[in-house]
């Protein structure tokens, strides 16, 4: 079974989706499509904007859902998903990719997703880390006697968790799990503290216009990041996708469910191969490949 998987935040890249551009009609009609729909020309940044530009969370967004589904888009009848999963974003990607939403109503929810994330952070400083070579379970103990917001944010691997809250919160966790034994606590260079409870602000603004956006039963499931589990109802897709701004990214989960469920082949959709390595983490000899064309 092939299990396509899409990227988050974090994989862009200077001059991403230019050679998809220059190699496909398909596909640069798609990026002007995106353009039009933007109000920008998303396309100049993406291949000749700075690495600056490119973290701007307004940016790397869009910028990296275009990338997966026009990138999904021109593999045709070569994509053949059994399964699919993005992590944290990607999941929107993964969602217009099984035909879930249309690829216009895609863009303006990960626009909408972004501005709305973007102004949550602006509210309170915040941040996240990276804890490296401790147990999940230290990591959320750690986490739960802090008095300021901190919480696990991204489950990734075994043994690779990331944890999100408010600055003060964030930076006595990091002390707290070093002196616990962690390899690595180091803080992100980030724009705040996503997946915590800091973004029920970005969850409700972005719950309005999820709740009016149409979603079709997909072409295959969808192992979602607030459960890991595989999902087809477009109802529980929908709260779970406006869950997954407060909640952790549960992505070890979803990797073991999807290996257990069959999947044989792993194929990362868009920037990076992030994804590809989190995989042969659980499973080192699982075939994993990039898509491309």
């Amino acid at each position: 079974m092939n299990a396509y998987v899409f990227p988050g935040q974090g994989a862009q890249y200077i001059g991403m989706g230019a050679d998809l551009y220059e190699k496909s009609a398909k596909a640069k009609e798609l990026f002007k499509k995106a353009n039009s729909i933007l109000k920008f020309k998303i396309t100049d940044v993406m291949f000749e904007g700075t690495e600056e530009d490119l973290k701007q969370t307004n940016i790397t967004q869009p910028a990296i859902f275009l990338h997966s589904v026009i990138l999904a888009r021109v593999l045709g009848d070569d994509f053949k998903p059994d399964m699919v999963a993005g992590h944290s974003l990607g999941e929107f990607s993964a969602l217009v990719a099984n035909k879930t939403l249309s690829f216009e109503d895609g863009l303006k929810l990960v626009a909408k997703r972004a501005s709305a994330m973007q102004k949550a952070c602006e509210l309170e400083p915040s941040t996240m880390a990276a804890i490296i070579g401790l147990d999940d379970e230290v990591v959320e103990k750690v986490c739960d006697g802090i008095k300021n917001v901190v919480v696990p944010a991204n489950y990734n691997s075994p043994g690779q968790l990331v944890i999100s809250g408010s600055v003060s919160g964030v930076e006595e966790a990091v002390e707290e799990l070093s002196a616990a034994g962690a390899k690595r606590a180091m803080i992100l260079k980030v724009g705040g503290a996503f997946h915590s409870p800091l973004m029920e602000p970005a969850a409700i603004e972005l719950a309005e216009a999820i709740n009016s956006t149409k979603f079709l039963k997909g072409i295959c499931p969808i192992y979602q990041n607030v459960t890991g589990q595989s999902v087809v109802d477009p109802e529980i897709i929908k709260k779970n996708l406006i869950a997954q701004l407060t909640s952790p990214v549960r992505w070890t989960r979803t990797m073991q469910n999807m290996l257990a469920d069959g999947a044989k082949k792993i194929i990362e959709v868009g920037p990076g191969n992030v994804l590809q390595g989190l995989f042969k983490k659980i499973d080192r000899n699982i075939v994993t490949e990039s898509a491309g064309i």
